[in-house]
């Protein structure tokens, strides 16, 4: 559902400052009573976890992380305490909303009261309804200790209230970013839906400020931290503006970082990533990666169907289907990662990994389609079963000429993936001024 609010020219000159320098479609926005926001073709990552940082003074007022999007694709903006423009405000969060076949970003803003935020649980008081964290009481804002975080700052205008954590709590162990189609869904209630028409302030110059940092900052990047960025919360802004400059300064976004954010395999490539790192460090069996590879195997196929079905292109209902058959994957990956089941890193493994990086590799370059992945995680998926079985029935070991056979299966899946990186058959990213689309 949108939300509708005035905007002052200022924000609008933001908006359409934003529009000019990323790649992505936005939507008219209107004088009064508008809903703005930006629309990208493929979903946010999942909300990171983190813990919150202690309140700096009293009068703050906690604003939580969220995922924004920029010319090199989603990044995290750290959730920060700060001072509200004026006293007797509160802050409403922006949220991911899909509509029509795209996501768009609903701006947060401040007001009297608290508006609709998707229902999507950002936590420490913002658990979908409301917001829970304090409140104002004759000049002053109180807090709820029961979720704010004071550290060593002295406090005295403290109350608790747990009931109100609960009432106003949805539930999202999957930690899902966005509103409509795949994920949440919430909509706004009467008292949300007069709360959007109140009078409202735009976001603080230091947030602004806060969220222009955190584009710069590579680390914050989704298609580079795989949804689990360096810095996901601080207790200042001045905090993490050094430490942005600093990343920004010692590894600055690069084009391929761009390319890879607009890139339309570039979800698909951090899955086969993902698996890489697993089967290396350890965490994931060959067992857990060849079930990872036929899933991955599957979704890499139906994207490229899709695509030949419809001109090189993937519908928006497409993309939401593949976007959450891409999140059940994800979470797949992540519990056989922080399973029980581990190997300690071995040859045999670490040849496995190479063979997911390399596929990985193609998919951001464009030099392997979903198709040609289709196939390289399929015969990868039979190699690591393989391995699997053989060391159920040895023991955890294999002989030598089980480690012979699975080299000679490994040298032509090496050979494949080189064929299908150097033949015709390309994927290019995205076209400037289509954020997301193909994906």
């Amino acid at each position: 559902m949108s939300i509708r609010f005035r905007i002052s020219s200022t924000l609008r000159n933001l908006l359409f400052a934003a529009a000019v320098a990323v790649p992505m479609l936005t939507l008219p926005v209107q004088q009064a009573q508008a809903s703005v926001f930006i629309s990208v073709g493929f979903a946010p990552p999942a909300l990171p976890v983190y813990e919150q940082p202690p309140l700096p003074a009293p009068g703050y007022i906690w604003t939580p992380g969220y995922w924004a999007y920029g010319d090199a694709g989603y990044y995290w903006v750290p959730g920060v305490w700060v001072q509200p423009p004026s006293v007797g405000v509160l802050w409403t969060p922006g949220y991911w909303g899909f509509v029509g076949g795209a996501y768009g970003w609903h701006a947060g803003y401040w007001g009297p009261h608290i508006g609709f935020y998707g229902g999507v649980n950002y936590g420490f008081g913002y658990g979908g309804i409301g917001f829970c964290g304090g409140e104002w009481r004759g000049g002053v804002f109180a807090y709820n200790r029961a979720v704010a975080n004071f550290g060593s700052v002295h406090v005295t205008n403290v109350y608790e209230d747990r009931t109100i954590v609960n009432r106003t709590t949805i539930i999202n162990n999957n930690h899902v970013s966005f509103n409509g189609g795949a994920g949440i869904q919430a909509r706004a209630s009467a008292d949300e839906m007069r709360a959007a028409n109140e009078h409202h302030f735009e976001p603080t110059s230091n947030q602004m400020e806060h969220q222009n940092f955190a584009a710069k900052d590579r680390s914050q990047l989704a298609s580079v931290n795989n949804g689990r960025p360096s810095t996901t919360a601080t207790s200042n802004v001045n905090a993490y503006h050094q430490v942005a400059q600093q990343h920004a300064q010692s590894q600055p976004i690069s084009a391929a970082d761009r390319r890879a954010g607009s890139n339309p395999n570039t979800r698909e490539a951090n899955q086969d990533q993902r698996i890489a790192n697993g089967l290396r460090s350890g965490q994931m069996t060959s067992g857990e990666a060849a079930k990872a590879d036929r899933t991955q195997s599957r979704i890499d196929q139906q994207v490229h169907n899709d695509r030949a079905a419809n001109g090189g292109k993937l519908t928006g209902q497409e993309k939401q289907q593949i976007n959450g058959e891409q999140n059940a994957a994800s979470r797949q990956i992540y519990d056989e990662k922080h399973n029980a089941n581990t190997v300690k890193p071995n040859a045999v493994d670490n040849r496995e990994a190479n063979q997911q990086q390399r596929t990985a590799n193609g998919l951001r370059s464009g030099q392997e389609t979903s198709g040609e992945a289709a196939r390289t995680n399929r015969n990868q998926a039979g190699v690591d079963q393989q391995v699997h079985n053989e060391r159920t029935a040895n023991g955890g070991a294999l002989n030598k000429q089980e480690k012979q056979q699975v080299n000679r299966e490994q040298n032509r899946n090496s050979r494949q993936i080189s064929n299908q990186k150097h033949n015709s058959n390309t994927a290019k990213p995205a076209p400037k001024g289509r954020g997301g689309r193909g994906r």
